[in-house]
Parts: C-alpha cells; structure tokens; sequence
C-alpha cells in the first residue's frame, strides 16, 4: 500500500490510497495521527542533549508519493570545531558549509565513493555541530541493510541532493512517534576517529539497548 502526507494542527499525517480510487487518500475522517514533526527548538540546543533525544525518533523522508520511514537506534555527537573528530575542525569549506549553518538542517556528505552519510545540524548558526544517523529500525518501505550511516542513507534513498534540506519540510523530516516506547541508552566512543586523539574516546555514541539494527554494540 501506498501513503501520502499532509498537515493539520501541528501534526503530520499518514494517508493510505484507496485501492477503489488510486490517486486519491482516504476520506478525512480515516486519517489517523501517527507523528509530530521536530520543531526547530529541538535542534537548537546542546549537540550532546540532541544526541541523546534523537534514538526512538522517526526520520521520515517522501520521494513520488512513497513515504520511507525509520526508527532511529543509533547516533553520534560531533560537538564543533574544537571536537577533533568533526568535519569542522577543518575550518569552512564548501563541504562544511552546512554544518556551520543554523540548526534543524541536513548535512549529507559523500566517502569512500560509495556512501552517504546523514547528519542534523543543531545549536546556532556559526556553532558548526551536528548529529551523525549511524543506524535505522525499518518502519517501512525501507529496503535493504539499516545499520551503518551509509547503508541507512541507501535504504531511506538519501544522497547529497539533500544536502541543506530544511527538516521542517513535508518531504524529509524526524518526528516525534504517536507513542513512544521507553528505551534504555548505552553510551559509547565514536566509530572510526582514532585520528581524534583524546576525542576518540570521548563516549558520544548513543545506542538503544538490545536493538538488533544497531551497526555495533
């Protein structure tokens, strides 16, 4: 089955296409409220309070009418340019420009020559810190391999077209679950930034306890 989004009150909803009328939703009353779009407030705040809020939420993302979503299970904190391990210890650049941006946007970057990597800008513009997605639970319509930042982008079909995207849009967005299930959070060092010196083992990796989509425990 097929979904679409729309708004009403400060929500996001899901809308089902009719079978019997395929290029149209359901009526009104057969909308059910399943998500609460992340103000932008949310990501204006300390990197690490972020870091620690982002598992449980839903990154959803609508291409052509098909909606993907995920749970996100695992993160990591990149606190700014004197945080070794961020992309912006390196200064501005066109790369980072982004980053260096204000808070509630998309920050996709390209490595390996294979892989997109997702991460949410947060605190004031200039502050230049982010949140890095390492992993999904599918919802759905996701296809393939969730855990690992690059393989979550490939599923959620994320690449760097929406690199500067405004996640207060309707197409791609974190949102708040209509019900929200109580998680337990590990915190970890960061993968793959032992060039960070003693940043490398600030613990900055958060992760749902026992989800099995996590990339590593």
């Amino acid at each position: 089955m097929n979904y679409c989004t729309f708004s009403g009150n400060g929500k996001h909803y899901l809308a089902s296409v009719s079978r019997e009328n395929p290029g149209f939703p359901l009526l009104p009353g057969q909308y059910n409220p399943v998500m609460q779009k992340l103000p932008r407030s949310f990501y204006d705040r300390d990197t690490t309070i972020v870091a620690r809020e982002l598992p449980g939420k839903l990154l959803v993302r609508v291409e052509r009418g098909r909606v993907r979503i995920g749970k996100i299970v695992e993160v990591e904190a990149y606190l700014g340019p004197h945080d070794l391990a961020a992309h912006s210890s390196r200064g501005l650049t066109v790369r980072t420009r982004v980053m260096f941006g204000p808070p509630g946007y998309a920050y996709v970057y390209f490595i390996y020559g294979m892989y997109h990597c997702l991460n949410v800008v947060t605190e004031r513009a200039g502050h230049a810190s982010a949140v890095l997605l390492r992993a999904l639970e599918p919802v759905k319509n996701l296809d393939g391999r969730t855990g690992g930042p690059g393989l979550l982008c490939r599923a959620m079909h994320i690449d760097r077209r929406l690199n500067g995207h405004d996640l207060l849009s309707d197409d791609f967005f974190i949102a708040t679950p209509s019900k929200a299930e109580p998680i337990t959070l590990v915190k970890r060092p960061r993968i793959g930034v032992d060039y960070a010196r003693h940043w490398a083992r600030r613990h900055l990796r958060f992760y749902i306890k026992g989800n099995p989509f996590v990339s590593r425990p």
